[in-house]
C-alpha cells in the first residue's frame, strides 16, 4: 500500500522537516510520499483556502482513500488508528491520501470529499507540524501492527 502525505506548504531546511524525515525514514511497512504543494498566489484567506483545497483534492491517485487531517475530526487512538490501516492494506487499498492543510486551515471541502476526517487532538497544530506528528504515528502504528514493542500505551 502506498502512502501520500499531501501537505500544503514547504518545510525544508526546518526542524519540522528533520523531525518528519526521522521518521519517515523509519517507516518500512508501506511506499512513503510526501508532495508539498504551494499555492503561489495572493489571495483572501477565503479564497486561498479553497484554492489550496483544490489543489489537495486533486493530489491522490483515483481509488485512494483519502483522510482529511481537521481539528474537527473524530479523534482516534493509535491503536484503533492502526487497525483502520491494517484493514485499508488487507482491503487491498492501493494508496491512502493523507490530506494537510495551510495556515490558513483545510478548506471545508476536503473534508466533505474525504472518506475519513481525522483530528490529532483538539489543539490547532502548526501545519508544518502535523506531517511530523502524522509520520510518528504511521510509524508506531506499523510497530504496533507487527507487535513491537515500540507502543506501550
Amino acid at each position: 500500500m502506498r502512502i501520500l502525505i499531501a501537505a500544503i506548504g514547504r518545510a525544508r531546511g526546518r526542524p519540522a522537516a528533520a523531525l518528519y524525515e526521522h521518521y519517515a525514514a523509519r517507516l518500512t511497512a508501506w511506499r512513503l510520499e510526501l508532495r508539498e504543494i504551494e499555492v503561489r498566489r495572493r489571495l483572501p484567506p477565503d479564497r486561498l483556502r479553497a484554492a489550496e483545497g483544490q489543489a489537495l483534492l486533486a493530489a491522490p491517485a483515483p481509488g485512494a482513500v483519502t483522510v482529511a487531517l481537521d481539528q474537527g475530526g473524530e479523534v482516534a487512538t493509535t491503536a484503533a488508528f492502526a487497525a483502520r490501516l491494517a484493514r485499508w492494506q488487507d482491503g487491498a487499498v492501493p494508496e491512502v491520501a493523507f490530506l494537510i492543510g495551510g495556515a490558513e486551515g483545510l478548506d471545508p471541502a476536503v473534508g466533505a470529499r474525504a472518506h475519513w476526517v481525522l483530528a490529532l487532538g483538539r489543539m490547532t497544530w502548526p501545519h508544518l507540524m502535523v506531517r511530523a506528528m502524522l509520520a510518528e504515528q504511521l510509524y508506531r502504528a506499523q510497530q504496533i501492527l507487527a507487535g513491537h514493542p515500540y507502543h506501550r500505551a
